[in-house]
């Protein structure tokens, strides 16, 4: 048992009972994975937690160091599987900052779209699974069926609809199909009602209001020392996003909004996952409307050998802050390569959020971070 849950509340426990030490996972279908998390209670009362990870280890880093540049890039799909889109564009940046490259515009619009649309897919899957968690079971079939349409559009457009290896480094191997602008606005023309409909079933819901509000508060100054990125930080107040900080493609010339919470609760990263779907889809209208003609591809050596020198590259993935470190030797392979997940990071955060809680709480929190073991573990 780790040390730091070797302590004691200073309470009387309730009829001389003893603290109980608690194993939820990792075969347990709210760990939303192969996640091992020892609760010790004093009665239905968390008084600690450790996460124990590592089932889904790949050594994906590692492997990263033996493939080549091209290799090593549908690798990174399987790391947040529900976005992968997001991973190749960041793995794709980082390799192309080291190559002095920039994809072209038309590339540069098509990835923002692509990107966008699996933001909210991957906050489409959050929903459904989050509030399958608490008890709902109907958003999860509504929330379901408005992804299909994303994972045709992906189909479309290369054939595959979950590991999408969209991306190339320096712009995309596929152009566009005919018909993706039509089929995007369709999509983009129906997804408002369909919010709406999630946030009528939700937002005001007693019993949804009485498991998210004030659960798993984390306040700003919290987040920012746990590292926490993405919605769980905005949700705290924190307006922080890289699309806006750090601008990268052509973010920079689109215009959205970045949603912040007051009270760093469930309730409030529900309310902010919740505006971003919405601006996400904003951003996608107007990317649309805006694909310039040109060349998708930049000119990038057959055999990327880029030279020696390290970069660190980060982008705003649907979860938060995702990054490749990586240091090139010269050689065709990286000589190191690390990634920062945004899962691994918040995850971080939960014994913080649940002590003094309760076992049900845990369930709520747990999917309010949004993890994707496959990138906790890599």
């Amino acid at each position: 048992m780790a040390d730091d849950l070797k302590h004691t509340t200073g309470e009387a426990t309730f009829l001389d009972a003893n603290e109980i030490v608690l194993n939820m996972g990792p075969q347990h279908p709210a760990t939303h994975g192969v996640l091992r998390v020892i609760l010790k209670l004093d009665g239905e009362k968390i008084i600690g937690t450790e996460c124990v990870i590592g089932y889904l280890h790949r050594g994906v880093e590692k492997i990263g160091e033996n493939r080549t540049y091209v290799q090593f890039n549908p690798y990174v799909d399987r790391l947040d599987y529900v976005a992968s889109v997001s991973n190749g564009l960041g793995y794709c940046e980082a390799v192309e900052k080291l190559l002095s490259v920039t994809a072209p515009p038309r590339a540069q619009t098509v990835r923002v779209i692509l990107t966008e649309l699996n933001r909210i897919a991957s906050h489409l899957i959050w929903l459904g699974t989050h509030a399958l968690d608490i008890g709902a079971m109907t958003p999860l079939f509504y929330t379901f069926n408005q992804r299909e349409d994303i994972l045709k559009i992906y189909e479309n457009y290369c054939g595959a609809r979950l590991t999408t290896h969209a991306f190339r480094i320096g712009g995309l191997q596929y152009d566009l199909y005919q018909g993706f602008e039509q089929q995007v606005k369709k999509f983009c023309d129906e997804m408002p009602a369909k919010v709406d409909e999630y946030e009528q079933l939700l937002t005001t819901n007693r019993i949804w209001v009485a498991r998210t509000q004030g659960v798993g508060v984390l306040t700003a100054e919290d987040a920012i020392e746990f590292g926490v990125t993405g919605p769980m930080l905005r949700a705290a107040g924190v307006k922080w996003d890289i699309r806006k900080a750090i601008p990268y493609e052509n973010y920079a010339d689109f215009e959205f909004d970045i949603p912040t919470g007051k009270n760093g609760d469930t309730y409030d990263r529900y309310l902010v996952r919740m505006e971003e779907m919405r601006q996400a889809r904003r951003i996608i209208q107007q990317a649309v409307d805006r694909i310039p003609d040109g060349p998708i591809m930049a000119k990038v050596p057959k055999v990327v050998k880029p030279p020696a020198g390290e970069v660190y590259h980060s982008i705003e993935a649907p979860k938060g802050e995702l990054g490749y470190f990586i240091v090139s030797d010269g050689g065709l392979q990286p000589y190191r390569l690390r990634i920062r997940p945004p899962s691994f990071v918040n995850l971080q955060a939960l014994d913080r959020m649940v002590r003094g809680s309760l076992v049900a709480d845990v369930v709520a929190v747990i999917g309010t971070i949004d993890i994707v073991l496959g990138e906790v573990d890599r």
